[in-house]
């Protein structure tokens, strides 16, 4: 099988949020995913994109991308955080993965960053073990937080 991986363009997109939706499914919020096409395309291609991605390509169909942004730490300057990878069902077990995850630390090189950094669920046992197994730090003191869309109106 020849997995080709290549940045994510403008026309992925639907395959990209198809595969979102996947994922939203396998970590039990399939209702939570809002985002549409349109958003997608001018927050990765407008004026002013805040994302960008790869993807694995199997016989011309796209079965898994890595959706990366940089964002700033003011203690140590630029880093880039990794937001998913996600492999369908079908194709995870052949590496994928990790030549995405491998795509996404060849670009915080080239773009010199203080850190990489992603979150996983505490339950994703295959994440985890691939996590472990290319040596990541595994921050326990840092506690997620956030507001909703909604929150953020009515603050």
């Amino acid at each position: 099988m020849e997995i080709i991986i290549r940045k994510g363009l403008q026309a992925d997109l639907l395959s990209a949020l198809a595969l979102i939706k996947e994922l939203a499914t396998f970590e039990k919020a399939p209702d939570e995913v809002i985002v549409t096409i349109e958003e997608m395309e001018i927050d990765g291609f407008g004026e002013n994109s805040v994302f960008k991605f790869f993807v694995a390509e199997v016989d011309n169909k796209i079965v898994g991308i890595s959706l990366y942004y940089i964002k700033y730490s003011t203690w140590k300057g630029k880093c880039v955080f990794l937001e998913d990878i996600i492999v369908t069902e079908q194709f995870r077990q052949f590496g994928i993965g990790k030549k995405l995850f491998d795509e996404v630390v060849k670009v915080s090189k080239e773009l010199n960053v203080q850190r990489l950094e992603w979150q996983v669920l505490n339950w994703n046992e295959p994440a985890i073990k691939f996590y472990k197994k290319v040596n990541s730090v595994f921050d326990s003191e840092w506690i997620n937080c956030k507001l909703t869309r909604e929150q953020i109106q009515s603050y």
